[in-house]
Parts: structure tokens; C-alpha cells; sequence
């Protein structure tokens, strides 16, 4: 750990949409992200976004054994930026990940990322290994990064992975699409408003139950939608934050 941030306050939310099958899997990886040595302030915000399995149950059940765990249960589903800010409107620690509740995350490169909390205000993690995934899975990708990154004119490695963010950067800003692109829009405005940020390359896994829904129409279309608000949004007053007393970095001069 940077020795400027040796014990982190971090709030994990962990959104999940009928992941019955990965979501105790999902939570232990957190728990060994952590460790015994990372931290002790640590709290895993539960998101069940409108599961018709078994997944609110199980969420209830890990949350009365764990007293660092709660939940909330939306009654409908909200997609996944909607289950974000379901769980970051009850978050209380110093710094936000999003841990996804279908565990393709392995604990060390949980950990990875953890550990590079400090050395700028923001975290962005990219995939080391694309490989896995299918080829529309990566050509997706691979378009939605460089398309981002040529209209706000950034240079991001990735946009949709386990992000740290400060929580009072994350206070400065409103997400207003509750689509899978919301952590894009959280990104621009921040990177845009002169936050920093440091990358780290991170290994994933396949999900062990289910499969992902992140290329169905509806979400491609809803993306598609959050990115055109996006361009008129940032021109609005006020969107993008000014950094003044807000900023939380604890390294300043270091930029990506």
C-alpha cells in the first residue's frame, strides 16, 4: 500500500441481477481482497437490482451472518448505473469500488487494484487478459473505449471495470444514465474536471454461473442514448465539477 493511504475506508457496492450462483462466491472475494492487512474499514453494500431467483434471499442471509454487509433491494430493476447509485446513496466510506455480483473478478487482482489506492484519486483498472472473453465481448470493448476517448479527448485504458473513486469526488457530480455506461460518465466528468488517475492492468475469469447480459439490444441501445446525453451534458454549467476544496488527491503531481 502507498504509505499515504495505509488503511483505506472503502465501500464495496456489489450489484447483482439474478446471480444466485455467484453472489456468496462474489462476497468472499471481497473478504480476500481485504485480507487481514488492508484494511479493517471496510463495508459490502449489496444491490439486489430486481432478481426474480434467489439472489435477494441469499444477500439477506449473507448480511445477517456478516454485520459489515447490507442490502438493498430494488423493487424493479434499474440497470446497472440505477443498482450503482442504489448502493452509492448508502455508502459512508472514504473511497467506492464496484465489485459485480457475478464474481469475474478474481481476489488478487481485487487486491491489485486496492492496493493502488493513494497514488492518484482514481483507480481505473483495464483487462490484462481479453483473451477470455468472446470477440464481440472484446470488439464491444475496444469500441466503446476509443469511442469515448475521441469525444471527450481522454485516453482511458478502460471504461467499465472496478473503478476507485473518492466518494466525495463521486458527491461533486450526477450520474444521470442508469445504463451500463454510467461509470464512463462518472469518469469523464471527473477526469474532465482535472481529477487523476492511475491504471492498473488486472486479470479477470469467466463468470462460474449464468451468462452476462451486457450485449443484449436493449443495453447497446440504452449505452448508445447515454453517450449522446453525455456530449450535451458535459457542456452544461455545473456538470463538470470544479475541483476547488472537493479534491481528495493525495498525490497531486502525479497525472495520467
Amino acid at each position: 500500500m502507498n504509505p499515504q493511504v495505509s488503511k483505506p475506508s472503502i465501500s464495496f457496492i456489489v450489484p447483482a441481477l439474478n446471480e444466485e450462483g455467484n453472489i456468496g462466491a462474489a462476497v468472499q472475494t471481497i473478504r480476500d481482497a481485504v485480507g487481514s492487512d488492508l484494511t479493517d474499514d471496510y463495508e459490502i453494500i449489496l444491490v439486489n437490482d430486481g432478481s426474480t431467483d434467489k439472489t435477494g434471499d441469499l444477500m439477506e442471509r449473507i448480511a445477517k451472518a456478516d454485520p459489515r454487509a447490507r442490502v438493498v433491494h430494488n423493487p424493479r430493476n434499474l440497470g446497472f448505473g440505477g443498482a450503482f447509485k442504489s448502493g452509492l446513496a448508502q455508502a459512508r466510506r472514504d473511497y467506492v469500488i464496484r465489485i459485480c455480483g457475478d464474481n469475474g473478478v478474481p481476489a488478487p487482482s481485487v487486491r491489485m487494484v486496492l492496493d493502488q489506492i493513494g497514488k492518484a484519486d482514481i483507480v481505473i483498472p483495464y483487462i490484462a487478459n481479453p483473451e477470455f472473453r468472446s470477440w464481440s465481448r472484446r470488439f464491444g470493448s475496444w469500441g466503446f473505449t476509443t469511442i469515448v476517448n475521441a469525444l471527450f479527448g481522454l485516453h482511458v485504458p478502460y471504461y467499465n471495470h472496478s473503478a476507485v473513486f473518492p466518494r466525495r469526488a463521486l458527491d461533486t457530480i450526477q450520474i444521470t444514465t442508469d445504463s451500463f455506461a454510467y461509470q464512463a460518465e462518472a469518469l469523464v466528468k471527473l477526469l474532465k474536471a482535472g481529477y487523476t488517475y492511475v491504471p492498473i492492468g488486472v486479470r479477470d475469469i469467466a463468470r462460474a454461473h449464468g451468462r452476462s447480459t451486457a450485449l443484449k439490444p436493449k443495453n447497446l441501445v440504452n449505452v448508445v442514448r447515454a453517450l449522446v446525453h453525455l456530449v450535451k451534458e458535459v457542456r452544461r454549467a455545473g456538470a463538470v465539477p470544479n475541483m476547488g476544496a472537493s479534491r481528495t488527491a493525495t498525490d497531486p503531481g502525479r497525472t495520467r
